[in-house]
Order: structure tokens, then C-alpha cells, then sequence
């Protein structure tokens, strides 16, 4: 063989093995990307899922609530507009304000129940007390997993040079699900 057609051949080696890696590493990325951005996704999913049962709760107890405690309309009404505002929120940042909103709407429901003795004493009261409560501690670990998912995929698109990638291929960051500024105040309970 000649020293030309050792040097195609050489050439023609290198460019596949260029080729294939070079398909590897954006296959690689993208396959990753999906992976993860699916992820997100899921875990996003089983938080709206708390989040509807929540949502679903919320109207028993509030009637259950006025039949107590007809002077506290404003917390009630506070409440069923929160709600509202859940109902009608269209994206992933809008659905997690409205749902911090509602859950402030809550915590001061929950301070206005414990003026009412008898209230607090009504099995149907206490029944979808526990049955929020539940619920609340599901959000909370859905919570959790979903920002876990999303600080995974968040600091995958974002690193060199995978970012170069997510951004060509339409990526872009998640938004986290935080706690709303009442939760870290605490509740004051008035006897």
C-alpha cells in the first residue's frame, strides 16, 4: 500500500472516530437532557396531584367552618379566592404563587378555628382537619422531590459544556417550588 492511500485511510479513521464521538456527546447530552427534564416533570405531576386533593378539601372545611363561625367571613373569603386563584393558574411559576398564597390562607384559617371550642370538638371538622393535615405533609414530600428533580436537571443544563448543548436544544431552567413568606413566620395562636 502506498503512503497516500495510508494516509486516507488514516484520515477517513480519524473523521469517523471523530464522528462517532462527536454524535455520542450530543446524543449523550440530549438522551440526558429528556431524562431529566422528564423527571421534573413526573415529580411535578405528583405534586399537582397533593395539590388538587388539597384543593378538593378545601370546600368542606370551609363550610364546615361557617356554620361556627359566621363572623370570621373575611378568613373564608380569603380562602375561597386563594382557592380560586389556584384553580385558574396556567403555568408551573403561577400555579406555585397561587398555591403559597393558599397556603397562608390556611395557616390563618386554622388560627381563627382555635377560637371555636366547638368547632375544634365537630367530627366532621376534625376528620378534614386530619385529612388537610395529610395532605399538607404529602405536598410537603412532593415538594421536596420536585425540587430535588429540578436542582438535578437545573445544574445539568447549566454546566459547561453541557449549557452550550441545552441551550441549542431548547432547554431551559425550572423553576423551583419555595416556601411562601408566611411559612417562615410563626402562626400566633390566640386563646
Amino acid at each position: 500500500m502506498d503512503a497516500k492511500k495510508k494516509t486516507i485511510i488514516i484520515v477517513l479513521a480519524v473523521i469517523v472516530f471523530l464522528a462517532i464521538g462527536a454524535y455520542s456527546f450530543f446524543a449523550g447530552n440530549y438522551n440526558n437532557f429528556v431524562r431529566l427534564d422528564q423527571a421534573v416533570k413526573s415529580s411535578w405531576a405528583q405534586v399537582e396531584n397533593q395539590l388538587q386533593r388539597r384543593f378538593d378539601l378545601i370546600p368542606n372545611l370551609v363550610e364546615t367552618v361557617k356554620g361556627f363561625a359566621k363572623q370570621e367571613r373575611e378568613v373564608l373569603i380569603e380562602v375561597t379566592n386563594a382557592r380560586a386563584r389556584v384553580g385558574g393558574a396556567a403555568n408551573v411559576p403561577d400555579k406555585i404563587a397561587a398555591n403559597n398564597e393558599l397556603s397562608g390562607a390556611l395557616s390563618r384559617l386554622l388560627v381563627v378555628v382555635e377560637r371555636y371550642p366547638d368547632l375544634k370538638s365537630n367530627q366532621n371538622f376534625l376528620h378534614l382537619q386530619d385529612e388537610l393535615a395529610g395532605t399538607e405533609n404529602r405536598i410537603a414530600v412532593e415538594r421536596m422531590r420536585y425540587n430535588e428533580a429540578v436542582k438535578i436537571y437545573n445544574q445539568t443544563i447549566k454546566s459547561f459544556p453541557a449549557n452550550l448543548l441545552a441551550g441549542f436544544f431548547g432547554f431551559q431552567e425550572a423553576a423551583f417550588f419555595d416556601a411562601p413568606k408566611e411559612a417562615k413566620e410563626a402562626v400566633k395562636v390566640e386563646f
